[in-house]
């Protein structure tokens, strides 16, 4: 028996991309069924944010208006 994947047979790659692909389904399913579901519609709501008046920012002797 040899433990590199290098030197493994196409029957054994095989093996091993059948088990990434169950355990990736299997987190992903698992992954959607354990979101959190509230009791809300799925709509969602946009915010208005009104811009301010300038801010004058110094970090020395000069100063810049954003």
């Amino acid at each position: 028996m040899n433990h590199s994947i290098y030197s493994a047979d196409r029957t054994t790659h095989l093996k091993i991309v059948v088990v990434a692909l169950i355990a990736g389904i299997a987190v992903a399913g698992f992954g959607i069924s354990a979101r959190v579901n509230s009791d809300e519609s799925y709509s969602q709501t946009a915010r208005v944010i009104k811009a301010g008046q300038p801010v004058t920012v110094t970090s020395s002797s000069t100063s810049l208006v954003r």
